[in-house]
Protein backbone atom coordinates (compact mmCIF):
# COMPACT_ATOMS: atom_id res chain seq x y z
CA UNK A 1 0.00 0.00 0.00
CA UNK A 2 2.92 2.47 0.74
CA UNK A 3 5.03 1.94 -2.42
CA UNK A 4 1.62 2.26 -4.43
CA UNK A 5 0.95 5.95 -2.49
CA UNK A 6 4.92 6.67 -3.44
CA UNK A 7 4.29 5.58 -7.08
CA UNK A 8 1.23 7.61 -7.23
CA UNK A 9 3.00 10.75 -5.93
CA UNK A 10 5.56 10.80 -7.98
CA UNK A 11 3.40 10.28 -11.20
CA UNK A 12 1.93 13.76 -9.75
CA UNK A 13 5.20 15.47 -9.56
CA UNK A 14 6.11 13.81 -13.01
CA UNK A 15 3.48 15.99 -14.30
CA UNK A 16 3.15 19.27 -15.45
CA UNK A 17 -0.46 20.64 -15.20
CA UNK A 18 -1.19 22.88 -18.02
CA UNK A 19 -4.03 25.55 -18.80
CA UNK A 20 -5.63 23.51 -21.15
CA UNK A 21 -6.37 20.97 -18.36
CA UNK A 22 -3.43 18.74 -19.46
CA UNK A 23 -0.85 16.74 -18.00
CA UNK A 24 2.78 17.24 -19.45
CA UNK A 25 4.88 14.36 -18.74
CA UNK A 26 8.89 15.41 -17.71
CA UNK A 27 11.29 12.97 -18.88
CA UNK A 28 12.67 11.15 -15.85
CA UNK A 29 16.43 11.94 -17.06
CA UNK A 30 15.22 15.67 -17.01
CA UNK A 31 13.92 15.47 -13.16
CA UNK A 32 16.25 15.77 -9.87
CA UNK A 33 16.23 12.43 -8.17
CA UNK A 34 15.82 14.45 -5.38
CA UNK A 35 12.91 17.36 -5.61
CA UNK A 36 11.89 15.29 -8.49
CA UNK A 37 11.74 18.57 -10.74
CA UNK A 38 12.54 19.64 -13.75
CA UNK A 39 16.31 20.41 -13.15
CA UNK A 40 17.20 24.19 -13.64
CA UNK A 41 21.14 23.86 -13.25
CA UNK A 42 21.65 19.70 -13.63
CA UNK A 43 25.29 19.07 -11.90
CA UNK A 44 27.26 15.53 -11.79
CA UNK A 45 29.02 13.91 -8.49
CA UNK A 46 31.79 12.02 -8.65
CA UNK A 47 29.24 9.52 -8.72
CA UNK A 48 28.13 9.88 -12.05
CA UNK A 49 24.57 10.59 -10.58
CA UNK A 50 22.75 13.90 -11.80
CA UNK A 51 20.49 16.60 -10.09
CA UNK A 52 20.02 20.12 -9.25
CA UNK A 53 22.43 22.44 -8.26
CA UNK A 54 20.29 23.72 -5.69
CA UNK A 55 18.51 20.66 -4.16
CA UNK A 56 22.71 18.58 -4.24
CA UNK A 57 24.16 21.67 -2.17
CA UNK A 58 21.33 21.85 0.70
CA UNK A 59 21.94 18.26 1.15
CA UNK A 60 26.06 18.60 1.34
CA UNK A 61 25.70 21.45 3.31
CA UNK A 62 23.71 19.42 5.86
CA UNK A 63 26.31 18.03 6.75
CA UNK A 64 26.10 14.58 4.04
CA UNK A 65 29.11 13.75 2.19
CA UNK A 66 27.37 10.70 0.27
CA UNK A 67 25.47 10.64 -3.11
CA UNK A 68 21.75 9.89 -2.45
CA UNK A 69 20.94 7.48 -4.46
CA UNK A 70 23.77 5.30 -4.45
CA UNK A 71 24.79 6.01 -1.08
CA UNK A 72 28.44 6.43 -2.02
CA UNK A 73 31.05 8.79 0.05
CA UNK A 74 31.40 11.46 -2.52
CA UNK A 75 35.39 11.85 -3.38
CA UNK A 76 34.80 15.67 -4.30
CA UNK A 77 31.89 17.81 -2.50
CA UNK A 78 32.32 19.78 -5.62
CA UNK A 79 29.40 19.09 -8.30
CA UNK A 80 30.27 19.17 -12.21
CA UNK A 81 28.26 21.34 -14.05
CA UNK A 82 26.18 18.71 -16.64
CA UNK A 83 25.83 20.66 -19.95
CA UNK A 84 24.84 17.81 -22.06
CA UNK A 85 21.60 17.59 -20.63
CA UNK A 86 20.98 21.20 -19.77
CA UNK A 87 20.69 21.83 -22.96
CA UNK A 88 18.58 19.00 -23.68
CA UNK A 89 16.40 20.12 -21.13
CA UNK A 90 16.34 23.94 -22.61
CA UNK A 91 15.49 22.41 -26.18
CA UNK A 92 12.99 19.88 -24.43
CA UNK A 93 11.54 23.50 -23.13
CA UNK A 94 11.39 25.30 -26.42
CA UNK A 95 9.34 22.23 -28.15
CA UNK A 96 6.83 22.33 -25.28
CA UNK A 97 6.48 26.19 -25.22
CA UNK A 98 3.15 26.07 -27.04
CA UNK A 99 2.53 23.51 -24.17
CA UNK A 100 2.57 26.16 -21.57
CA UNK A 101 6.43 25.49 -20.71
CA UNK A 102 8.94 28.12 -20.22
CA UNK A 103 12.49 27.60 -21.63
CA UNK A 104 15.18 27.14 -18.56
CA UNK A 105 17.49 30.43 -18.11
CA UNK A 106 21.23 28.98 -18.98
CA UNK A 107 23.01 29.72 -15.29
CA UNK A 108 25.74 31.23 -14.57
CA UNK A 109 28.79 29.52 -13.30
CA UNK A 110 29.36 29.60 -9.54
CA UNK A 111 32.17 30.94 -7.74
CA UNK A 112 34.15 27.57 -6.69
CA UNK A 113 36.00 27.37 -3.51
CA UNK A 114 39.52 27.90 -5.15
CA UNK A 115 38.47 30.59 -7.23
CA UNK A 116 36.94 32.43 -4.47
CA UNK A 117 40.11 31.73 -2.14
CA UNK A 118 42.09 33.41 -4.95
CA UNK A 119 39.95 36.48 -5.22
CA UNK A 120 39.93 37.09 -1.36
CA UNK A 121 43.87 36.64 -1.06
CA UNK A 122 44.20 40.07 -3.53
CA UNK A 123 42.42 42.02 -1.25
CA UNK A 124 44.53 42.67 1.76
CA UNK A 125 47.22 44.02 -0.80
CA UNK A 126 46.85 48.01 -0.26
CA UNK A 127 47.22 49.45 -3.43
CA UNK A 128 45.33 50.50 -6.79
CA UNK A 129 44.30 47.06 -7.46
CA UNK A 130 42.45 46.87 -4.47
CA UNK A 131 39.17 49.14 -5.27
CA UNK A 132 38.69 46.29 -8.31
CA UNK A 133 38.95 43.85 -6.43
CA UNK A 134 36.30 44.43 -4.21
CA UNK A 135 33.77 45.50 -6.83
CA UNK A 136 34.44 42.37 -7.93
CA UNK A 137 33.70 40.50 -4.68
CA UNK A 138 30.52 42.38 -4.82
CA UNK A 139 29.13 42.04 -7.92
CA UNK A 140 29.96 37.88 -7.57
CA UNK A 141 28.49 37.84 -4.18
CA UNK A 142 25.16 39.80 -4.97
CA UNK A 143 24.89 37.16 -8.12
CA UNK A 144 23.98 34.57 -5.80
CA UNK A 145 23.61 33.34 -2.10
CA UNK A 146 25.78 30.31 -3.01
CA UNK A 147 28.65 32.92 -4.21
CA UNK A 148 28.48 34.54 -0.62
CA UNK A 149 28.51 31.68 1.32
CA UNK A 150 31.31 30.85 -0.57
CA UNK A 151 33.00 33.97 -0.04
CA UNK A 152 32.51 34.12 3.61
CA UNK A 153 34.00 30.51 4.07
CA UNK A 154 37.19 31.27 2.53
CA UNK A 155 37.78 34.42 5.13
CA UNK A 156 36.39 37.12 2.85
CA UNK A 157 35.06 39.25 5.80
CA UNK A 158 38.42 38.86 7.58
CA UNK A 159 39.86 39.99 4.45
CA UNK A 160 37.98 43.29 3.80
CA UNK A 161 37.83 44.16 7.70
CA UNK A 162 42.09 43.82 7.51
CA UNK A 163 42.14 45.76 4.06
CA UNK A 164 40.07 48.07 5.84
CA UNK A 165 42.13 48.48 8.81
CA UNK A 166 45.48 48.59 6.62
CA UNK A 167 44.41 51.35 4.81
CA UNK A 168 42.98 53.37 7.86
CA UNK A 169 46.62 53.07 9.27
CA UNK A 170 48.15 54.51 6.21
CA UNK A 171 49.62 58.14 6.20
CA UNK A 172 47.28 59.05 3.06
CA UNK A 173 44.11 61.31 4.01
CA UNK A 174 40.92 59.88 4.49
CA UNK A 175 39.92 61.73 1.70
CA UNK A 176 42.09 60.03 -0.55
CA UNK A 177 41.27 56.82 0.27
CA UNK A 178 37.56 56.99 0.45
CA UNK A 179 36.34 55.62 -2.64
CA UNK A 180 38.06 52.65 -1.76
CA UNK A 181 37.18 52.36 2.12
CA UNK A 182 33.62 53.31 1.04
CA UNK A 183 33.59 49.98 -1.12
CA UNK A 184 35.07 48.09 2.01
CA UNK A 185 32.39 48.74 4.05
CA UNK A 186 29.66 48.27 1.39
CA UNK A 187 30.79 45.19 0.82
CA UNK A 188 31.29 44.31 4.39
CA UNK A 189 27.94 44.39 4.80
CA UNK A 190 27.10 41.45 2.30
CA UNK A 191 29.41 39.30 4.23
CA UNK A 192 26.84 39.91 8.10
CA UNK A 193 27.31 38.11 10.36
CA UNK A 194 31.09 38.91 10.86
CA UNK A 195 33.24 36.87 13.02
CA UNK A 196 35.08 38.23 15.76
CA UNK A 197 38.35 38.34 13.82
CA UNK A 198 36.55 40.37 11.56
CA UNK A 199 35.49 42.73 14.32
CA UNK A 200 38.48 42.80 15.94
CA UNK A 201 40.08 44.55 12.89
CA UNK A 202 37.50 47.20 12.57
CA UNK A 203 37.28 47.96 16.24
CA UNK A 204 40.73 49.50 16.32
CA UNK A 205 41.37 52.95 17.17
CA UNK A 206 42.16 53.97 13.01
CA UNK A 207 39.64 52.08 11.49
CA UNK A 208 36.77 53.55 14.47
CA UNK A 209 38.22 56.86 13.38
CA UNK A 210 37.82 56.21 9.49
CA UNK A 211 34.08 54.72 9.77
CA UNK A 212 33.29 58.10 12.15
CA UNK A 213 34.41 60.51 9.68
CA UNK A 214 32.24 58.65 6.92
CA UNK A 215 29.38 58.82 9.20
CA UNK A 216 30.03 62.90 8.75
CA UNK A 217 31.48 63.14 5.50
CA UNK A 218 30.20 60.55 3.23
CA UNK A 219 27.06 60.27 0.82
CA UNK A 220 24.06 58.62 1.90
CA UNK A 221 24.93 55.04 1.14
CA UNK A 222 28.31 55.19 2.49
CA UNK A 223 26.45 57.04 6.01
CA UNK A 224 24.12 53.81 5.75
CA UNK A 225 26.92 51.29 5.23
CA UNK A 226 29.14 52.77 8.10
CA UNK A 227 26.04 52.65 9.99
CA UNK A 228 25.09 49.24 9.71
CA UNK A 229 28.98 47.74 9.85
CA UNK A 230 28.81 49.75 13.81
CA UNK A 231 25.88 48.16 14.32
CA UNK A 232 27.29 44.78 13.75
CA UNK A 233 30.68 45.52 15.68
CA UNK A 234 29.46 46.92 19.05
CA UNK A 235 25.82 44.14 18.63
CA UNK A 236 27.83 41.30 20.71
CA UNK A 237 30.65 43.28 22.59
CA UNK A 238 30.27 45.39 25.29
CA UNK A 239 34.30 46.47 25.51
CA UNK A 240 33.30 47.29 21.48
CA UNK A 241 30.84 49.47 22.14
CA UNK A 242 33.18 51.30 24.81
CA UNK A 243 35.49 51.51 22.41
CA UNK A 244 33.26 53.30 20.06
CA UNK A 245 31.98 55.61 22.79
CA UNK A 246 35.64 56.78 23.59
CA UNK A 247 35.79 57.45 19.49
CA UNK A 248 35.93 61.37 19.15
CA UNK A 249 32.75 62.74 17.43
CA UNK A 250 30.67 58.74 17.37
CA UNK A 251 28.01 60.10 19.42
CA UNK A 252 27.69 63.55 17.28
CA UNK A 253 27.72 61.60 14.06
CA UNK A 254 24.99 58.98 15.11
CA UNK A 255 22.75 61.35 16.90
CA UNK A 256 23.02 63.73 13.31
CA UNK A 257 22.09 60.74 11.51
CA UNK A 258 18.73 60.30 13.16
CA UNK A 259 17.89 64.11 12.96
CA UNK A 260 18.66 64.39 9.34
CA UNK A 261 16.21 60.62 8.67
CA UNK A 262 17.27 60.34 5.05
CA UNK A 263 16.81 56.93 5.30
CA UNK A 264 14.89 54.25 7.61
CA UNK A 265 17.72 51.31 7.31
CA UNK A 266 20.36 54.24 8.68
CA UNK A 267 17.99 55.51 11.33
CA UNK A 268 17.18 52.25 12.75
CA UNK A 269 21.01 50.99 12.63
CA UNK A 270 21.66 53.84 14.73
CA UNK A 271 19.49 53.90 17.52
CA UNK A 272 20.34 50.35 17.77
CA UNK A 273 23.98 51.68 17.85
CA UNK A 274 23.08 53.82 20.24
CA UNK A 275 20.97 51.38 21.85
CA UNK A 276 24.17 49.45 22.51
CA UNK A 277 26.35 52.19 23.46
CA UNK A 278 23.62 53.61 26.64
CA UNK A 279 22.55 49.51 27.27
CA UNK A 280 26.28 48.38 27.79
CA UNK A 281 27.32 47.66 31.87
CA UNK A 282 30.58 49.22 30.93
CA UNK A 283 28.06 52.70 30.03
CA UNK A 284 28.29 55.52 32.92
CA UNK A 285 26.74 58.58 33.55
CA UNK A 286 29.58 60.28 31.35
CA UNK A 287 28.30 58.84 28.69
CA UNK A 288 24.53 59.32 29.24
CA UNK A 289 25.39 63.16 29.97
CA UNK A 290 27.52 63.10 26.48
CA UNK A 291 23.99 62.37 24.58
CA UNK A 292 21.60 64.30 26.83
CA UNK A 293 24.02 67.35 25.32
CA UNK A 294 23.90 66.66 21.67
CA UNK A 295 19.85 66.64 22.60
CA UNK A 296 18.50 62.86 21.98
CA UNK A 297 16.11 62.62 24.20
CA UNK A 298 13.74 65.65 22.22
CA UNK A 299 14.82 63.95 19.02
CA UNK A 300 13.45 60.41 20.63
CA UNK A 301 10.47 62.02 21.93
CA UNK A 302 9.89 63.28 18.94
CA UNK A 303 10.27 60.26 16.88
CA UNK A 304 7.72 58.50 19.25
CA UNK A 305 4.97 60.47 18.74
CA UNK A 306 4.39 59.20 14.64
CA UNK A 307 6.43 56.28 14.75
CA UNK A 308 6.10 52.51 13.09
CA UNK A 309 6.57 49.28 15.65
CA UNK A 310 10.27 49.01 14.50
CA UNK A 311 11.55 52.91 14.92
CA UNK A 312 9.00 52.46 17.80
CA UNK A 313 10.75 49.94 20.02
CA UNK A 314 14.33 50.88 18.73
CA UNK A 315 13.46 55.00 20.21
CA UNK A 316 12.44 52.89 23.64
CA UNK A 317 15.17 51.07 24.34
CA UNK A 318 17.68 53.55 23.88
CA UNK A 319 15.54 56.10 26.06
CA UNK A 320 15.11 53.65 28.68
CA UNK A 321 18.94 52.83 28.56
CA UNK A 322 19.37 57.40 28.76
CA UNK A 323 16.77 57.53 32.00
CA UNK A 324 18.79 55.19 33.78
CA UNK A 325 20.88 58.06 34.78
CA UNK A 326 20.13 61.10 36.79
CA UNK A 327 20.95 63.40 33.63
CA UNK A 328 18.67 61.37 31.10
CA UNK A 329 15.87 61.38 33.88
CA UNK A 330 16.25 64.89 34.10
CA UNK A 331 15.75 65.79 30.53
CA UNK A 332 13.42 63.26 30.10
CA UNK A 333 10.92 64.75 32.36
CA UNK A 334 11.72 68.52 31.30
CA UNK A 335 10.09 67.91 28.47
CA UNK A 336 6.37 67.83 28.41
CA UNK A 337 5.74 64.95 25.63
CA UNK A 338 7.50 62.37 28.25
CA UNK A 339 4.90 60.98 30.10
CA UNK A 340 1.81 61.39 27.63
CA UNK A 341 3.79 59.71 24.97
CA UNK A 342 5.09 56.51 27.08
CA UNK A 343 1.45 56.10 28.52
CA UNK A 344 0.03 56.56 25.10
CA UNK A 345 2.55 53.83 23.96
CA UNK A 346 1.38 51.25 26.77
CA UNK A 347 0.03 48.02 25.28
CA UNK A 348 -0.62 49.70 21.90
CA UNK A 349 2.63 48.84 19.63
CA UNK A 350 3.99 45.63 20.87
CA UNK A 351 5.19 43.99 23.90
CA UNK A 352 8.26 45.05 24.10
CA UNK A 353 7.11 48.74 23.36
CA UNK A 354 5.22 48.51 26.12
CA UNK A 355 8.27 47.11 28.55
CA UNK A 356 10.24 49.79 27.69
CA UNK A 357 7.71 52.05 28.14
CA UNK A 358 6.92 50.44 31.77
CA UNK A 359 11.01 50.60 32.96
CA UNK A 360 10.94 54.38 31.76
CA UNK A 361 7.58 55.45 33.85
CA UNK A 362 9.10 53.24 36.95
CA UNK A 363 12.34 55.03 36.50
CA UNK A 364 11.04 58.23 36.49
CA UNK A 365 8.89 57.62 39.23
CA UNK A 366 11.17 55.89 41.33
CA UNK A 367 13.61 58.86 41.30
CA UNK A 368 10.47 62.04 41.95
CA UNK A 369 11.89 63.71 44.53
CA UNK A 370 8.61 66.40 44.71
CA UNK A 371 6.22 65.95 47.16
CA UNK A 372 3.15 66.15 45.26
CA UNK A 373 4.15 63.12 42.96
CA UNK A 374 4.33 64.89 39.49
CA UNK A 375 5.23 61.72 37.60
CA UNK A 376 2.50 60.06 38.77
CA UNK A 377 0.07 62.61 38.95
CA UNK A 378 0.89 63.14 35.27
CA UNK A 379 0.32 59.68 34.34
CA UNK A 380 -2.68 59.44 36.29
CA UNK A 381 -3.83 62.53 34.21
CA UNK A 382 -3.30 60.61 31.10
CA UNK A 383 -4.78 57.57 31.76
CA UNK A 384 -2.26 55.69 32.88
CA UNK A 385 -4.08 53.55 35.78
CA UNK A 386 -6.20 51.53 33.71
CA UNK A 387 -4.02 50.82 31.36
CA UNK A 388 -1.82 49.13 33.83
CA UNK A 389 -4.29 47.77 35.37
CA UNK A 390 -4.98 45.85 32.48
CA UNK A 391 -1.28 44.58 31.86
CA UNK A 392 -2.02 42.69 35.37
CA UNK A 393 -5.05 41.31 34.42
CA UNK A 394 -3.91 40.02 30.83
CA UNK A 395 -0.42 38.92 32.19
CA UNK A 396 3.44 40.47 31.67
CA UNK A 397 6.73 39.07 32.12
CA UNK A 398 8.18 38.99 36.03
CA UNK A 399 10.46 42.12 36.29
CA UNK A 400 7.74 44.06 34.51
CA UNK A 401 5.17 42.60 36.68
CA UNK A 402 6.95 44.11 39.76
CA UNK A 403 7.43 47.36 37.79
CA UNK A 404 3.96 47.57 37.31
CA UNK A 405 2.68 46.48 40.81
CA UNK A 406 4.86 49.93 41.79
CA UNK A 407 3.12 51.91 39.48
CA UNK A 408 -0.40 50.95 40.51
CA UNK A 409 0.40 51.45 44.24
CA UNK A 410 2.12 55.19 43.81
CA UNK A 411 -1.02 55.97 41.25
CA UNK A 412 -3.62 54.77 43.93
CA UNK A 413 -1.72 56.73 46.60
CA UNK A 414 -2.96 60.09 44.49
CA UNK A 415 -6.10 58.84 42.99
CA UNK A 416 -8.45 60.34 45.80
CA UNK A 417 -6.51 63.30 45.85
CA UNK A 418 -6.92 64.37 41.81
CA UNK A 419 -10.77 62.62 42.00
CA UNK A 420 -12.63 64.46 39.15
CA UNK A 421 -9.36 65.57 37.65
CA UNK A 422 -8.27 62.01 35.88
CA UNK A 423 -8.92 61.80 32.28
CA UNK A 424 -9.11 59.41 30.00
CA UNK A 425 -5.96 59.98 28.60
CA UNK A 426 -6.40 62.92 26.31
CA UNK A 427 -3.43 64.66 24.64
CA UNK A 428 -5.61 68.29 24.73
CA UNK A 429 -6.78 68.19 28.73
CA UNK A 430 -3.63 67.75 29.97
CA UNK A 431 -2.63 69.88 32.60
CA UNK A 432 1.02 69.23 33.85
CA UNK A 433 0.97 70.35 37.82
CA UNK A 434 3.68 72.64 38.44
Amino acid sequence: MISSWRRRRAAHRAGKKLEGGLNLIIPTNFRCPISLDLMKDPVTLSTGITYDRESIETWIESSNNTCPITKQVLTNLDPIPNHAIRKMIQDWCVQNRTRGVDRIPTPRTPLTSLEASEIVSKVVTVGEGCLETVEKIKDLVKESDRNRRRMVAQGGGIALSTAFEAFSETKASFRQNCAVMRELLSALTLMFPLDEKAKSHLCSSPSLNCIVWLLKNGDLLGKKNATLVLKEIVSTDEEKANALVETQGAIGALVNLIKESSCPTTTKASLMTIYYMVSSPISNQKVIARFVEVGIVPLLLEMLVDSDRSLCERALGVLDGICSYDEGREKAYGSALTVPVLVKKLLRVSDLATEFSVSILWKLSKSETREDGGVIVEALQVGAFQKLLLMLQVGCGESTKEKVSELLKMLNLHRDRLGDCVDSGDFKDLKRPF
